[in-house]
């Protein structure tokens, strides 16, 4: 039990600081590493490993970044951010603009790919208007996180969710929709509040004198169709359907990759790997821990202080701080296998979606989105600094946490 716990320990000490302190080992090495590990100590056995494994989410993850990355190579993530950018509008209503579309863009495609893709265009392109771009990248980091946390298939941590607690398309809308749209309103709120008269980039802020022109944008009219239509079919197919979502998305993709014009390796290129490996090596090391007996023993001595994970409330406020120390996906993979959902699964797969989609705004590290943006940023001469982010991040999170809070005190009752 010494062994595993150990190796359990420096697994999420390097989810919570991004690598192993002292080692060049990130999020994605130490949770293989841990998964092995845990296998040659004994903690877990391989077969047992094998089946610990959820391969209906890995599956249907898979399937779904396939889908949103025929996005990117058609151009229409590019195309998208080209055509608001440059829309004829004051910056407070392009802000609004943009933050619309990164809600909407998130919640029927995965949020990171998203982000990913439409970035570096933003930079280019407000910094050519001679905008200032931080405001800009900011209420989209935080539109994405937010807007994704209203359906299943608008982050990893929502289909890990889902899965796990057997949620439906429509089930899942219901309870978490609402406050992911109000959210919107909320970052557009803050943000346009706190870069009032700051629009502009003053000389010297940070961003490259000769920033690089944007690359020409081409949209594939034909393959951006089949994407969209793939994708509405995907979500009829799991409103409607009692497919398994796993097949369907992995259908999905099948049918994306058979193409005359676009390459699979071109597609698959798209697809975070890495994040897949993370998550099966993480399957492995939690189910390791949980064989100890361990975690079974804190949730009954927690329960006898009167606090259960399986009160909506409870679970996401928990949901939300420990997002912010090991990462949404990481915190999601914990708590599910500790959940007796019943009656309250809605609400419980709300609480985890909300909590840990909303409070990822709060730093730079709370999501892969904000540490895509702020990177991405920093390539083309726009520096946002830790205390930056979270001059927007704090209050954005505090605001959309505490309207969330109580809308599943709502539904919770």
């Amino acid at each position: 039990m010494g062994l595993t716990l150990l190796i359990f320990f420096l697994v999420y000490v390097a989810m919570g600081f991004g690598k192993l302190p002292g080692f060049m080992v990130d999020r994605t090495g130490a949770a293989l590493i841990g998964a092995l590990a845990v296998m040659v100590a004994g903690g877990i056995s391989p077969k047992a490993a094998w089946e610990s494994i959820d391969y209906a989410s890995v599956g249907m993850l898979f399937g779904l970044m396939v889908v949103s990355a025929a996005f990117v190579v058609s151009g229409f993530y590019a195309w998208t951010a080209e055509r608001v950018a440059l829309l004829p509008v004051s910056a407070p209503v392009l802000l609004a603009v943009l933050v619309g579309v990164g809600g909407l863009l998130s919640a029927l495609l995965t949020n990171d790919v998203v982000v990913v893709a439409m970035t570096p265009l933003l930079v280019s392109l407000t910094l050519a208007r001679g905008l200032n771009p931080v405001p800009f990248l900011l209420a989209f980091c935080f539109a994405a996180n937010t807007g994704s946390a209203g359906t299943l298939i608008g982050s990893p941590q929502n289909m890990i969710a889902a899965q796990q607690l057997g949620l439906s398309f429509t089930g899942f809308l219901a309870v978490a929709g609402l406050p992911a749209l109000a959210s919107l309103p909320l970052v557009w709120g803050i943000v346009a509040l706190i870069y009032r008269g700051r629009w502009t980039l003053p000389p010297g802020a940070g961003a490259l004198e000769d920033p690089p022109a944007a690359p020409p944008v081409t949209l594939d009219r034909v393959e951006t169709a089949k994407a969209g239509l793939v994708t509405a079919l995907v979500v009829v197919a799991f409103i409607f359907s009692d497919w398994p979502r796993e097949l369907i998305a992995l259908a999905a993709a099948g049918v994306l990759l058979i193409n005359r014009q676009i390459a699979s390796r071109d597609l698959l290129a798209q697809v975070d790997g890495d994040l897949l490996v993370l998550i099966m090596g993480l399957f492995v090391v939690n189910a390791a821990m949980a064989a100890t007996g361990l975690p079974q023993q804190l949730l009954g001595g927690l329960r006898a202080t009167g606090l259960s994970l399986d009160d909506p409330l409870a679970l996401y406020l928990v949901g939300g701080m420990l997002s912010n120390v090991v990462g949404n996906s990481p915190a999601v993979m914990l708590l599910v296998p500790f959940l007796t959902p019943g009656g309250d699964a809605e609400a419980l797969g709300a609480a985890l979606a909300l909590g840990t989609g909303f409070s990822s705004n709060l730093i730079v590290f709370g999501s892969l989105a904000g540490i895509i943006v702020v990177e991405q940023a920093a390539d083309r001469g726009v520096k946002i600094s830790f205390r930056e982010f979270a001059r927007a991040g704090v209050p954005v999170s505090l605001a959309c946490m505490a309207m969330a809070a109580a809308w599943i005190a709502l539904i919770g009752t």
